[in-house]
C-alpha cells in the first residue's frame, strides 16, 4: 500500500529534503509531485511556501519495522527499534532500551511470536503490489547471541554426560532454530550424535553414543523437519 506525506518549505528542494528526512528512505525510492511552487514575495510580503507530495511503496522489511514499532508503541514502551542487514539475506530488526527484556519471554518465546507476526505482516500479499519475499529476524538486547552461546555450552556439557555415563540424554523442547544450534555443536564432538523426536512444539533433541562417528566427518545432523 502506497504511503504519502505532504510537505511544505520555502523551496521545492527544501521540501524534498524534509520529506527524505521524515520518511527515512533513499530519495530514489520516493516519488515527488510538486503541488505548489514557492514564491519569495517582495520584502517577505506575499511569500508562499512550496508544497510537495512525497509517496513510496514500502518494502516488506519496512512494513515489518512499522509493525514492530506499532506493537511497542501500543504497549507504551520507549525503546530503540532499528532495521539492519542480517545474515543470509534476511533483515534484522533490533529492539533495545530499558524494559525491553519483557518482550523476550521464557527462552525467547515472546520474541519468537513477535518475529512470526512481523514476518506475516512483511509478506502479506496485497492485490496489485509486487513485493519480494523477505525473511525478518527479530533480536532484543542481543538475546540471540547470548542464547546461542548458552545452548552450545549446554550441548557440550550434555555430550560429556553421554560419554561418561554411556546413556542417551533428552533435552527440553526447543524450536527449530535452537535445535539446529545443538545439532551443529554436537557435530564437533567425537562419539556422540543427535536426532530430534516429538512433534510441533514438543520436539526435542536426543543425544546418544555413536562410536562410528568422527568429529570431523562433516555429516550433518539428521532432523527431518528442519
Amino acid at each position: 500500500m502506497k504511503k504519502e506525506i505532504i510537505v511544505t518549505a520555502k523551496t521545492v528542494d527544501e521540501a524534498k529534503e524534509k520529506a527524505i528526512a521524515e520518511l527515512g528512505i533513499p530519495a530514489e525510492e520516493i516519488e515527488f509531485t510538486v503541488l505548489e511552487e514557492g514564491k519569495r514575495g517582495f520584502l517577505g510580503i506575499g511569500a508562499v511556501d512550496a508544497k510537495i507530495s512525497a509517496s513510496y511503496v514500502p518494502s516488506g522489511a519496512d512494513i515489518a519495522l512499522d509493525f514492530v514499532r506499532k506493537v511497542v508503541s501500543d504497549m507504551e514502551m520507549n525503546l530503540i527499534i532499528e532495521k539492519k542487514a542480517g545474515h543470509n539475506d534476511d533483515v534484522l530488526i533490533t529492539i533495545d532500551g530499558e524494559g525491553a527484556g519483557v518482550l523476550i519471554g521464557h527462552h525467547g518465546e515472546t520474541m519468537d511470536s513477535l518475529q512470526y507476526l512481523a514476518n506475516l505482516a512483511a509478506n502479506k500479499k496485497i492485490k496489485g503490489e509486487k513485493r519480494e519475499y523477505v525473511k525478518v529476524t527479530l533480536d532484543i538486547e542481543g538475546y540471540r547471541a547470548k542464547r546461542e552461546e548458552a545452548l552450545r555450552t549446554l550441548a557440550r556439557r550434555m555430550a560429556a554426560k553421554v560419554v561418561k555415563y554411556k546413556k542417551s540424554v533428552m533435552l527440553e523442547p526447543m524450536n527449530p532454530y535452537e535445535r539446529r544450534i545443538i545439532h551443529s555443536e554436537i557435530q564437533r564432538v567425537d562419539g556422540v550424535s543427535t536426532n530430534s523426536i516429538g512433534s510441533e512444539n514438543n520436539r526435542r533433541v536426543v543425544m546418544f553414543l555413536d562410536d562410528s562417528k568422527k568429529a570431523d566427518n562433516g555429516v550433518p545432523a539428521v532432523d527431518e523437519e528442519e
